[in-house]
């Protein structure tokens, strides 16, 4: 296999002020993300203050957007692994 020589990379004027203007671009939209972020946290922040103290947990909210709602099971003599009864 031919091993060819590395090729010479330079760097214009252009090239750096694209760079510079790119950069500023993308930190300026960062910034407005950034502080949209932050107004929609305030107003979370509102929101959960608002429901006060119904706190439900991790499992309960998932079950509540999927739509799930689990049945006790019925009484009387259940199936006991531990025991082995059935």
């Amino acid at each position: 296999m031919l091993r060819r020589k590395p090729t010479r990379l330079e760097l214009k004027l252009d090239d750096i002020e694209e760079f510079e203007s790119v950069r500023k671009e993308l930190e300026s939209r960062r910034k407005q993300r950034d502080e949209a972020e932050a107004a929609a946290g305030g107003e979370e922040a509102a929101a959960i203050e608002a429901l006060g103290t119904e706190h439900k947990s991790r499992e309960q909210l998932i079950n509540d957007r999927i739509g799930y709602k689990p049945q006790p099971k019925a009484g009387g003599r259940t199936a006991h692994f531990g025991t082995f009864e059935f």
